[in-house]
This record gives C-alpha cells, structure tokens and sequence, in this order.
C-alpha cells in the first residue's frame, strides 16, 4: 500500500508542472491556459527511502521494491465549480478517489503567467478551492440525509449512525469550518471514512515559489506556512521549475544542480514525506537474497495486519513474525549478526509495528 495523492490548484499555479516532474513524464499538458488538464492524469513515482538500499546491499538482494506514491493531476477548477462551472463536476468526482489532497498554491510573480484571478494571493486561492469543496459536500449531506429519511423510520443502526454524523458535518460547515475539524472517535472512524466527504480529507499545501526562493521560501509561502499550522494541515515549499529541471537529469547531475540551488534533496522527497506525515504512514521491510522491498501501513499497525498488507492470507494464518529494528540490522551487518547479538525478537499477534522494522512472517496456510 502507498498512497493516492490528489493535485490541486487554481489554473496556471504550476500544477502540471509539478505533476510532470514529480512523475517525470510529459503525460499532463503544461500550458498558459485554463482546464489543459482535462482528463486526470495519473503517476505513479517510488518512495525514496536510502534504507532500503542500505539493507539490500548488506543481504545482497537481487531485486529492489520500494514502496510507491500515486499522484492525480487532477483537472483545474475555478469559482463555481461545485455548480458545474469549468470543469467541476468532474473536479469533484476525482477528488473523492484520492487519500489526501495537494493544493498547490501560486506564490512567485511571473508577468508572463497569467493568473485567472488576476492577482497573486495564495491564502485566497485556497480559500476559492476550499469554498467549492465545503458547497459541494453540504449539497450532498443534504441530498443524503433526505434520502435517509425512510431506514430512519425503521430504526436501521447504519442509517442513525449516518444521519448523526453528516449532521455534525453539516453544522461545522455551516460555520464556514471544514469537516476535518471534526474530532471523530475511534468507535465512528470506519462510518465517518465511509462518507467520503471532500473537506474530510487531510490537505497539504505547496507552496510554489520561484527557482531562487526555493530553499528558503518567501513572503507568499511563509503566509501559507501560517494558515496551514493554523489548520492542522502540512505545508512544504517546492520549486516547479527546479523539480523540472531536475526531472530531467542523471542522479548525479541532479545533485550537482541541487547543490547549485543551495537544497539538500529534491521537492518529491519532501513531498512525500510530508504526505507521510499527514496520513500517519510509516514504512517497513521484508529482506533477502532474491529481493529487498518496502511497504507502508499506518502508524499503529498490528502485525497479522502489516503482513496482511503482503497477502491475505499472511493475515488470516498469522503465527508470528521475526523482528528485527532498522539499526540493529545494519549494525549486525545481517540477520544473522543480528540474531546472534540477540537483537532478533519474535513477536505475537499484538504487536506494533515500527517505522524501519525489518520483519519475517511466519504463517499456517
């Protein structure tokens, strides 16, 4: 399991920009206009992780597997758009498919990109995209809960579950709030998730800044960096042109260019990590001779339920699991020296997995 990251954004923010470097094609069609993107367009990247290559080079693995990110390019959208205007209603039927949200935001001055405001203001063009989602998702609890009416009548669980929560959702966005607002118990989490609510999902906001703030970002993004801590959300700042740039260079060349531009690792990383963060995901290892690979679960994860990641199967037959932490493997240069200084332990059904645990499942089938 990675993850599927929907990109948003105002026409001509750089969007399709950054969706073709991150996913290093010219599949999205950049240009100084609105709605290019007219189909969503969708790539997927590997995770960069130095730790996998670290583990494989000491079993000698033959095959490397990282984990892998899912990006949407997502179609542009303007004022009115949960109306149906642009190209909304498709806007909004992509979205919902999507695990957390992008907004890419416009934060460089560029007479040469037209903005379809006309002005550069990030906060507001979050606003806009925000405004549409919150419209869209009180027109469909509202269309929900008149469709409940009749399961209610009968007393159906589900239903009175349903029409409690879509109504705590409606009054916080009648408030002008976001329905990620809403703290959500553990015991609602599954129905909550099931409603699939447009401002429910997590948000990221990046900033796009130009090639010589990309390190260390400017006014615009620094605005942004307040409205997203303000939120609960993530924010990170990228350089669309310098990820192009880079999409486009040998793994050498592109550290030289880096280097050049004062950072330290390219824009995906970050992004990526940043998304990581903001869904609770976290990244464990399966190790051998014949291949060394990554998966990702959530933080939290028991055992039966990480190795069910892998199969089915691994879950329903779950034993136990041969654990081994990222750091005591590569001290023991291997599994071996790692069981020998005792640092192999096995693991029952309630444990917790952790972010670089190297682990063996060991099941009945």
């Amino acid at each position: 399991m990675g993850f599927r990251m929907g990109i948003v954004g105002l026409p001509n923010v750089g969007k399709s920009t950054l969706f073709n470097a991150l996913t290093k094609t010219a599949a999205a069609q950049a240009a100084n206009f609105p709605f290019c993107t007219i189909e969503p367009n969708v790539g997927e990247v590997a995770v960069p992780d130095p730790r996998l290559d670290t583990l494989a080079a000491i079993a000698g693995s033959k095959q490397i597997i990282p984990t892998r990110i899912t990006f949407v390019d997502i179609a542009g959208l303007v004022k009115g758009a949960s109306k149906g205007e642009g190209l909304g209603n498709q806007f909004l039927a992509n979205i919902r498919e999507t695990d957390a949200i992008a907004h890419v935001l416009r934060c460089f001055e560029d007479g040469d990109i037209t903005h379809v405001e006309g002005r550069v203001d990030p906060l507001a063009d979050a606003d806009v995209i925000e405004t549409e989602l919150m419209i869209a998702d009180m027109e469909s609890i509202e269309r929900r809960l008149a469709n409940l009416s009749r399961k209610l009548k009968g007393g159906d669980k589900d239903a009175l579950d349903q029409d409690r929560l879509l109504r705590q959702a409606l009054a916080v966005l009648n408030e002008g709030r976001p329905a990620r607002t809403i703290a959500v118990s553990d015991d609602d989490r599954r129905a909550w998730d099931m409603l699939q609510l447009l401002t429910a999902k997590p948000v990221l906001f990046v900033c796009n800044v130009a090639e010589d703030e990309a390190a260390n970002g400017n006014a615009l993004s620094e605005k942004v960096r307040e409205m997203a801590e303000a939120q609960g959300a993530g924010h990170v700042v990228i350089s669309a042109r310098i990820e192009e740039e880079i999409s486009q260079l040998d793994a050498e060349e592109a550290q030289m260019f880096l280097g050049e531009m004062g950072l330290e690792e390219p824009g995906l990383d970050r992004l990526i990590r940043a998304g990581y963060s903001l869904l609770g995901l976290q990244t464990y290892f399966t190790v051998g001779p014949k291949e060394a690979r990554a998966w990702t679960i959530t933080k939290g994860t028991l055992a039966p339920q990480a190795a069910g990641v892998i199969h089915g199967d691994f879950e329903k037959g779950f034993i136990r699991s041969e654990t081994i932490a990222y750091d005591d493997y590569v001290a023991g240069k291997g599994e071996a020296g790692a069981r020998e200084a005792g640092k192999l332990r096995v693991e029952g059904k309630t444990y917790e997995v952790k972010d670089g645990d190297v682990l063996h499942f060991l099941f009945s089938g």
